[in-house]
């Protein structure tokens, strides 16, 4: 596996890697340098002092060690370049990869992939292994360069002192490199503990009304800090056996220190070595060691940057939703011809259901909840594919088209209306974004945004909060059809768009969705049947068949399913405590 793929990496990413390991090597060789340059400067005194000549003029060396000194400095720069500056712009592009590829993913991807779990990986994972690549891979691989070329250097000095000194390092690199068969799981138990927590405390949040509303909360809260204590438990497992691993790997590759003295020793003591030459394998043994160091101690974050990394990989594994670029449907009816569907957990939802929404009409879903009203909209848009069967718009074959194009011709209102915490303005932009404020405004109107808004401090350009939070269920929905009245697509899908609303403000809807539908095919969902009594065709969708289609005045004389659900919801509505 390239290094590409085993750490997430763009190609300038990996360029960047290779070039800190290059020049990290540089810089441990350049201090190299310097010990030789100080290993000179003592042969020389010791010589003179044995010999009992005149000390040697200290100028070359005084001249070398500045040289060393600039060049050293002009190296770790590089170094620090490669390893640090560019790191961080590495970590733009990985976020930004992820998202350009989330954005092109199909729907069933988040279906199986919950908000917390997305958000650490786009957060948590990247920055895992941002401080990987820049404290550790350069580090590391640098070091192997360094001890691959200075290796070579000692065996041509003294092949016995270079055993002597070298042969704790593969030893002790393969004991760490070992152990990740062990670390691995560990890592990812970690790894899963702490995503709980952040389940749970993105869920407190969401559910924070209804956890009061209960009187909850200390039960809720119960079951987080259970949470929180599991995962400061396996924290300490985890960092304590990482600890014992490179504290392990640490002990032995230190023990080559000792047997160079010792061997140093043994030849010098039987006449075959020097101390000059033992002298000269303790500055280089000393500083082989300190490039492994600084990646010992880290080495975890690169075990746990794998785990990260396969996480990320697995956005990039997972097929895209293709199409071609060019859309050129004849008029916008939408054909759903025997179509069939299931999710991955093999759940049926539809199966064999034909019906024709035509352009111009309203065409009316309804049925029971859970008979797949929801997910035929979802299907016409393309969120998800057919598992049988087509569904073609103006002779078109959805599934043929790149959804973002086909996206471009459908307005979508559903009844948990999405909002940014931006200005009024700025929301209803979101439906064209190269729209003048002159149409913006007009959408504004149409969709009678103009009585609520002109209570506010700022007018359109007052800030509304996340997700409309300043906002009522009927002005934020004023919001979305403005949005979409701004767009000006040719399909429009209504879901449950008026169901959570009271009677003024389902008027002022009602009345705000009489101009986006004109002249539009419109796929409309809703479970009261006052609602659709005014549509074109109503299709009656009953355990993911279709039952029964038609006008509404055909379907209440045919006495069937539709029929019965519009006299139950009439004798519900004469219903009174």
């Amino acid at each position: 596996m390239s290094i590409k793929e085993k750490y997430a990496l763009t190609d300038e990413g990996v360029r960047n890697v290779k070039l800190g390991a290059i020049w990290t090597a540089v810089s441990n060789l350049v201090v190299f340098a310097g010990m030789g340059i100080i290993f000179l400067a003592m042969s020389q005194f010791v010589a003179s002092l044995t010999e009992g000549a005149p000390l040697p003029d200290i100028m070359p060396y005084a001249i070398g060690l500045a040289a060393f000194i600039l060049i050293l400095f002009f190296t770790e720069d590089k170094a620090y370049h490669y390893q640090y500056g560019v790191i961080y712009q590495e970590s733009g592009r990985q976020r930004i990869g992820l998202a350009e590829r989330l954005r092109k993913l199909p729907q069933a991807f988040f279906g199986r992939r919950d908000l917390a779990d997305l958000t650490e990986t786009i957060m948590g994972d990247v920055a895992t292994i941002e401080h990987a690549y820049s404290h550790v891979l350069p580090e590391l691989y640098g070091a192997y360069i360094t001890i691959g070329i200075a290796a070579v250097g000692l065996v041509v000095f003294d092949w016995r002192l270079a055993i002597a000194a070298l042969w704790s390092c593969p030893i002790g690199l393969a004991l760490l490199f070992g152990s990740r068969r062990f670390l691995a799981p560990v890592m990812r138990a970690t790894r899963m503990k702490g995503l709980a927590v952040s389940e749970d405390i993105q869920e407190a949040l969401e559910c924070v009304r209804e956890v009061r509303a209960t009187n909850q909360e200390e039960r809720y809260l119960d079951g987080i800090r259970a949470d929180i204590d599991a995962a400061e438990k396996q924290t300490i497992k985890g960092e304590l056996f990482t600890g014992i691993c490179v504290n392990g790997a640490q002990v032995v590759m230190r023990l080559g220190l000792a047997t160079t003295i010792l061997a140093g020793a043994a030849f010098i003591v039987d006449g075959t070595s020097d101390f000059m030459t033992l002298f000269a394998f303790l500055l280089v043994v000393s500083r082989i060691y300190a490039p492994f160091d600084q990646c010992l101690m880290l080495i975890a974050e690169l075990f746990a940057a794998k785990t990260a990394s396969a996480r990320m990989q697995s956005f990039y594994d997972e097929p895209l939703a293709t199409g071609g670029e060019t859309y050129e449907p004849a008029g916008h009816d939408i054909v759903f011809d025997h179509v069939g569907f299931s999710y991955n957990d093999g759940e049926q939802v539809l199966e064999d259901v034909s019906f024709t929404a035509k352009e111009g009409e309203v065409t009316a879903l309804v049925g029971p909840s859970g008979s797949g009203k929801s997910t035929c909209s979802k299907l016409a848009a393309r969120f998800w594919d057919a598992s049988s069967g087509t569904i073609t718009v103006g002779g078109v074959d959805v599934s043929t088209v790149d959804p973002e194009v086909l996206l471009g011709d459908f307005a979508a209102v559903f009844q948990d209306v999405l909002l940014f915490d931006d200005t009024v303005m700025g929301n209803i932009r979101l439906g064209r974004r190269d729209a003048t404020d002159e149409e913006v405004l007009a959408a504004a109107r149409a969709a009678n945004c103009d009585e609520f808004v002109e209570r506010m401090p700022q007018g359109y350009q007052t800030m509304i909060g996340e997700n409309g939070s300043r906002l009522s269920g009927g002005e934020r929905q004023r919001i979305s059809i403005a949005r979409a009245l701004l767009k000006g697509a040719p399909v429009v899908l209504l879901d449950e768009a008026t169901a959570s609303l009271d009677v003024e403000n389902e008027t002022k809807v009602q009345e705000a969705l009489s101009r986006l539908l004109a002249g539009k095919t419109v796929i409309v969902i809703a479970h009261r049947m006052r609602t659709v009594m005014s549509a074109d065709k109503v299709v009656v969708l009953d355990g993911g068949r279709v039952a029964e289609q038609g006008s509404p005045a055909e379907l209440m004389a045919k006495g069937g399913l539709f029929a019965r659900m519009v006299g139950l919801q009439t004798q519900s509505a004469e219903w009174a405590l």
